[in-house]
Protein backbone atom coordinates (compact mmCIF):
# COMPACT_ATOMS: atom_id res chain seq x y z
CA UNK A 1 0.00 0.00 0.00
CA UNK A 2 1.46 3.21 -1.28
CA UNK A 3 1.84 5.94 1.38
CA UNK A 4 1.33 9.39 0.12
CA UNK A 5 3.82 12.57 2.18
CA UNK A 6 1.53 15.72 3.33
CA UNK A 7 3.21 17.93 4.98
CA UNK A 8 2.27 18.74 8.91
CA UNK A 9 3.01 21.36 11.49
CA UNK A 10 6.14 21.77 13.24
CA UNK A 11 7.93 20.08 10.48
CA UNK A 12 6.68 16.66 10.80
CA UNK A 13 5.32 14.97 8.12
CA UNK A 14 2.01 13.47 8.26
CA UNK A 15 0.96 10.21 6.01
CA UNK A 16 -1.70 9.46 4.25
CA UNK A 17 -2.80 5.88 3.86
CA UNK A 18 -5.57 4.38 1.74
CA UNK A 19 -8.12 6.04 3.89
CA UNK A 20 -7.39 6.99 7.49
CA UNK A 21 -4.42 9.96 7.74
CA UNK A 22 -1.76 9.94 9.92
CA UNK A 23 -0.84 13.79 11.20
CA UNK A 24 0.91 15.39 13.98
CA UNK A 25 -1.57 16.21 16.85
CA UNK A 26 -2.24 19.97 16.97
CA UNK A 27 -4.08 22.36 19.97
CA UNK A 28 -7.21 22.15 17.10
CA UNK A 29 -7.86 18.90 17.96
CA UNK A 30 -8.42 19.30 21.75
CA UNK A 31 -12.43 19.48 21.63
CA UNK A 32 -11.99 15.98 19.31
CA UNK A 33 -9.10 14.83 21.34
CA UNK A 34 -10.66 15.22 24.89
CA UNK A 35 -13.93 13.94 23.46
CA UNK A 36 -13.08 10.91 22.25
CA UNK A 37 -10.78 10.29 25.22
CA UNK A 38 -13.46 10.45 27.68
CA UNK A 39 -16.33 8.09 25.48
CA UNK A 40 -12.84 5.43 25.65
CA UNK A 41 -12.15 5.31 29.07
CA UNK A 42 -13.75 1.72 29.08
CA UNK A 43 -11.83 0.85 26.16
CA UNK A 44 -8.34 2.53 27.53
CA UNK A 45 -8.63 0.67 31.47
CA UNK A 46 -6.07 -0.16 32.71
CA UNK A 47 -3.83 -0.01 29.46
CA UNK A 48 -3.42 3.83 29.27
CA UNK A 49 -4.78 7.40 30.44
CA UNK A 50 -5.47 9.79 27.87
CA UNK A 51 -5.50 13.88 28.48
CA UNK A 52 -9.27 13.74 29.49
CA UNK A 53 -9.61 18.02 30.24
CA UNK A 54 -8.25 21.20 28.98
CA UNK A 55 -5.42 21.09 31.18
CA UNK A 56 -3.91 17.39 30.56
CA UNK A 57 -4.42 17.70 26.81
CA UNK A 58 -2.06 21.10 26.90
CA UNK A 59 0.37 18.99 28.98
CA UNK A 60 0.60 16.40 26.35
CA UNK A 61 0.73 18.69 23.51
CA UNK A 62 3.17 20.99 25.09
CA UNK A 63 5.78 17.97 25.37
CA UNK A 64 5.80 17.03 21.33
CA UNK A 65 8.57 19.22 20.05
CA UNK A 66 8.93 17.33 16.67
CA UNK A 67 12.28 16.69 17.49
CA UNK A 68 13.05 13.82 20.92
CA UNK A 69 8.92 13.88 21.14
CA UNK A 70 6.44 13.27 18.54
CA UNK A 71 3.24 12.70 19.02
CA UNK A 72 0.74 11.66 16.03
CA UNK A 73 -3.49 11.87 15.32
CA UNK A 74 -5.20 8.83 12.85
CA UNK A 75 -7.82 10.77 11.61
CA UNK A 76 -10.71 8.75 9.52
CA UNK A 77 -13.45 10.51 7.86
CA UNK A 78 -12.55 13.97 9.84
CA UNK A 79 -12.94 11.95 13.10
CA UNK A 80 -10.33 10.99 15.58
CA UNK A 81 -9.90 7.23 15.49
CA UNK A 82 -6.68 7.31 17.36
CA UNK A 83 -3.05 8.71 19.07
CA UNK A 84 0.78 7.19 18.45
CA UNK A 85 3.17 8.74 20.53
CA UNK A 86 6.76 8.69 18.88
CA UNK A 87 8.74 9.56 22.25
CA UNK A 88 12.28 9.80 23.68
CA UNK A 89 13.77 9.63 20.41
CA UNK A 90 17.54 9.83 20.81
CA UNK A 91 20.37 9.77 17.86
CA UNK A 92 23.59 9.14 17.46
CA UNK A 93 24.53 5.76 18.68
CA UNK A 94 21.43 4.58 20.05
CA UNK A 95 19.43 6.16 17.38
CA UNK A 96 16.22 4.79 18.85
CA UNK A 97 12.72 5.55 20.08
CA UNK A 98 9.59 4.38 21.86
CA UNK A 99 5.95 4.12 20.67
CA UNK A 100 2.81 4.44 22.21
CA UNK A 101 -0.53 4.06 21.09
CA UNK A 102 -4.17 3.71 21.26
CA UNK A 103 -7.46 3.32 19.44
CA UNK A 104 -10.60 5.69 20.47
CA UNK A 105 -13.58 3.61 21.01
CA UNK A 106 -15.16 3.40 17.84
CA UNK A 107 -12.28 2.97 15.82
CA UNK A 108 -10.75 -0.24 17.65
CA UNK A 109 -10.70 -3.96 15.62
CA UNK A 110 -10.87 -1.85 12.20
CA UNK A 111 -7.43 -1.88 10.70
CA UNK A 112 -6.72 1.90 11.21
CA UNK A 113 -4.39 1.20 14.36
CA UNK A 114 -2.34 -0.52 11.83
CA UNK A 115 -1.87 1.20 8.81
CA UNK A 116 -1.39 4.35 11.34
CA UNK A 117 1.45 2.59 13.14
CA UNK A 118 2.88 1.26 10.02
CA UNK A 119 2.72 5.09 8.81
CA UNK A 120 4.57 6.15 12.14
CA UNK A 121 6.73 3.66 11.55
CA UNK A 122 7.99 4.22 8.32
CA UNK A 123 8.32 8.28 8.98
CA UNK A 124 10.59 7.12 12.01
CA UNK A 125 12.71 4.91 9.70
CA UNK A 126 13.16 6.99 6.50
CA UNK A 127 12.46 10.95 7.62
CA UNK A 128 13.84 10.20 11.23
CA UNK A 129 16.98 8.14 10.36
CA UNK A 130 16.22 5.88 13.64
CA UNK A 131 17.78 2.41 13.49
CA UNK A 132 15.45 0.92 16.44
CA UNK A 133 11.64 1.26 17.74
CA UNK A 134 10.44 0.14 20.91
CA UNK A 135 6.91 -0.40 22.31
CA UNK A 136 6.55 -1.67 26.06
CA UNK A 137 3.23 -3.61 26.89
CA UNK A 138 1.49 -4.65 29.66
CA UNK A 139 1.60 -8.50 29.04
CA UNK A 140 -2.98 -8.79 29.41
CA UNK A 141 -2.80 -6.32 26.38
CA UNK A 142 -3.47 -8.67 24.15
CA UNK A 143 -5.23 -6.11 21.37
CA UNK A 144 -1.93 -3.76 21.83
CA UNK A 145 -0.01 -7.25 21.82
CA UNK A 146 -1.41 -8.22 18.07
CA UNK A 147 -1.05 -4.87 16.84
CA UNK A 148 2.62 -4.56 17.53
CA UNK A 149 3.17 -8.29 16.00
CA UNK A 150 0.96 -7.15 12.62
CA UNK A 151 3.60 -4.42 12.28
CA UNK A 152 6.20 -6.37 12.93
CA UNK A 153 7.86 -5.81 16.45
CA UNK A 154 9.33 -8.99 18.15
CA UNK A 155 9.03 -9.87 21.68
CA UNK A 156 12.72 -8.86 23.16
CA UNK A 157 11.74 -9.34 27.34
CA UNK A 158 9.85 -8.71 30.30
CA UNK A 159 10.34 -5.95 32.01
CA UNK A 160 8.58 -5.61 36.12
CA UNK A 161 7.11 -3.05 37.50
CA UNK A 162 8.25 -0.96 34.41
CA UNK A 163 6.09 2.06 33.88
CA UNK A 164 3.45 3.69 36.83
CA UNK A 165 0.17 3.68 34.83
CA UNK A 166 -3.11 4.53 36.66
CA UNK A 167 -1.19 4.62 39.89
CA UNK A 168 0.14 1.80 39.92
CA UNK A 169 3.88 0.40 38.62
CA UNK A 170 3.16 -1.98 35.63
CA UNK A 171 4.75 -5.40 34.21
CA UNK A 172 5.66 -4.98 30.84
CA UNK A 173 7.02 -6.77 27.52
CA UNK A 174 9.44 -4.89 25.52
CA UNK A 175 8.25 -5.52 21.59
CA UNK A 176 10.96 -4.09 19.47
CA UNK A 177 11.32 -3.52 15.58
CA UNK A 178 14.79 -2.70 13.77
CA UNK A 179 15.15 -0.91 10.68
CA UNK A 180 15.25 -3.65 7.69
CA UNK A 181 13.81 -6.39 9.49
CA UNK A 182 10.86 -8.13 7.71
CA UNK A 183 7.11 -7.41 9.43
CA UNK A 184 6.54 -10.83 9.90
CA UNK A 185 7.47 -11.20 13.60
CA UNK A 186 7.64 -14.43 15.14
CA UNK A 187 5.38 -16.94 16.43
Amino acid sequence: MGILRLLGSRGMAGYRTAGPVVRPVAATDEAAFIAAAGASRQLHHPWVQPPCDAESFASYLARFDGTVHHGFVIVDEGELAGAINLTNVIKGAFCSGYLGYYAFAGFNGRGLMTRGLNAVVQHAFKDLGLHRLEANIQPRNAASIALAMRCGFHLEGYSPKYLKVAGRWRDHERWARVKGQTKKAAS
